[in-house]
């Protein structure tokens, strides 16, 4: 016969292996012998969600995580019963029923449970999100509070599609685009003209998008053009969690899912993997597959059939 122990820590791995399943890998500790978790999962053409029931237990995702992580996406946290404590860089949140936050799956992250909880989590493409901003900066671990407007539609928005059934890819980005929209005046960094370090950040950004499809792009390129030393730039990435070739792997890959996504003419994928930078078209499949999950030839095929 099992002890209540070991019924426990069986529960408990279940539940974080549930975990890791829909959302990406994170590390988890039981608060105390009351934690308890259980998981459901809804899926339609591009909407991936989670609702996660949990309660005192400590949930977070360390630098190790994200470097053997393929997500690149962000996650939208609402709040849907009890509350917790969100925390990312310096931002920190307490959110309470109707709440809603956002968390970037590229960079550490920390989230507590000490009561009954049940979050919805729903997964956003990073592209998605960082079109509005441009990289003004995206507010992550920031609560959004249910008595807003912006909270009200987005809960509604979020709660009305978790009822449908059979969206197809077309329809399915349409409801995140819509949800970004909704989000963007809450999660768009605001332009701080008095923070020459969240300047001289954004002119690094604006600069590797606009040369995205140079294949010399590298951090020693980058530093000089922008003015910084090559120790100053990883400083200024490590600062928010990032690598700086990461980054940058990262930026050209959901460039090419975009296009991919997005063109109606059947380019071949090596010309297309060159024309965003990169060397090795084998190298790119690999990479493309380890970021979405399937290779090019597969992710176009999907869209072209929605």
């Amino acid at each position: 016969m099992m002890t209540s122990s070991a019924v426990r820590n069986e529960a408990f791995e279940s539940w974080l292996s549930q975990v890791n399943q829909a959302c990406g890998r994170f590390d988890a500790r039981a608060l105390d012998t009351d934690f308890y978790g259980e998981l459901a999962e809804y899926r339609s053409g591009a909407i991936n969600l989670s609702v996660v029931d949990m309660a005192h237990v400590h949930l977070y995702r360390t630098s190790k995580d994200v470097s053997v992580s393929r997500d690149g996406h962000y996650y939208a946290v609402f709040q849907m019963r009890g509350s917790s404590q969100l925390e990312q860089g310096e931002n920190r949140a307490r959110l309470g029923a109707g709440d809603i936050a956002l968390i970037d799956a590229c960079r550490p992250s920390d989230m507590t449970y000490n009561e009954d909880s049940r979050q919805l989590s729903l997964i956003l493409p990073r592209q998605v999100v960082e079109r509005g901003s441009h990289f003004n900066g995206v507010n992550c671990a920031t609560r959004i509070a249910a008595n807003t407007p912006l909270a009200a539609m987005a809960n509604k928005l979020v709660m009305d599609t978790r009822q449908q059934e059979g969206l197809d890819m077309q329809e399915s980005e349409a409801v995140l685009d819509a949800l970004v929209s909704l989000l963007s005046p809450a999660i768009s960094a605001r332009d701080n003209g008095g923070d020459a370090h969240e300047r001289q950040f954004r002119k690094v950004i604006a600069y590797i998008d606009e040369h995205i499809s140079a294949e010399e792009l590298c951090p020693e390129l980058i530093a000089r053009e922008v003015g910084v030393s090559v120790r100053g730039l990883y400083r200024m990435f490590s600062k928010r969690g990032l690598v700086v070739a990461q980054y940058i792997k990262h930026r050209r890959l959901d460039f090419c899912a975009e296009n991919l996504r997005r063109s109606h003419v059947e380019q071949k994928l090596s010309a297309l993997c060159y024309a965003w930078g990169f060397s090795d078209s084998s190298y790119f499949s690999s990479a493309f597959k380890s970021r979405f999950g399937v290779s090019p030839g597969a992710y176009r095929k999907r869209y072209s059939q929605n």
